[in-house]
């Protein structure tokens, strides 16, 4: 059986992005009830030489976006990375998800061998279509999702698996 790159990405990403919601919410609401600054939790790190909460967001939008676009032969979205807070990082993950709504089945299906091309700090880069999406776009979302939780986790906010993984 084929694998639908339509069906690998699009749905996934949208439920992970839904989850960051969610975990979103749960943060600034547990902020505010604890009185904790939220502007702590948004520029909290794991580690020194990790990027911030909010960082993290941005970057797990930036890899969901891209990644469709790029696997559609569509223009990248470019957010200005300007969220200060709890509300505007979920404007930004609903604003992603609305963009990935309008990617069709047959604007992915098909792409496993297409040649990605893009542009990192230091580097072009190009993989095959199924390999981008399997080895790097998806790993990525995950990585930058899962930080996001796991900062907000190591600073108090009670979440779990379920919140994580959200409820079918």
């Amino acid at each position: 059986m084929m694998t639908s790159m339509y069906q690998t990405s699009i749905p996934t990403f949208i439920r992970v992005l839904n989850n960051l919601v969610a975990i979103l919410e749960k943060g600034a609401a547990q902020a505010e009830a604890r009185k904790i600054d939220p502007t702590v939790l948004l520029n909290a790190r794991l580690y020194p030489d990790m990027f911030p909460f909010t960082r993290q967001v941005q970057l797990a939008t930036d890899t969901a976006n891209s990644g469709a676009a790029r696997l559609a032969g569509a223009e990248v979205p470019v957010y200005d990375n300007n969220e200060s807070s709890f509300a505007e990082l979920t404007t930004r993950i609903r604003k992603t998800i609305a963009q990935l709504e309008t990617f069709k089945p047959e604007q992915l299906d098909g792409t496993e061998d297409k040649t990605v091309t893009w542009q990192t700090r230091s580097s072009t880069k190009s993989m095959q279509g199924l390999p981008y999406l399997m080895n790097h776009v998806l790993p990525n979302l995950f990585f930058h999702t899962t930080t996001a939780y796991n900062i907000l986790r190591h600073n108090g906010i009670e979440l779990g698996k379920m919140d994580y993984l959200g409820r079918s």
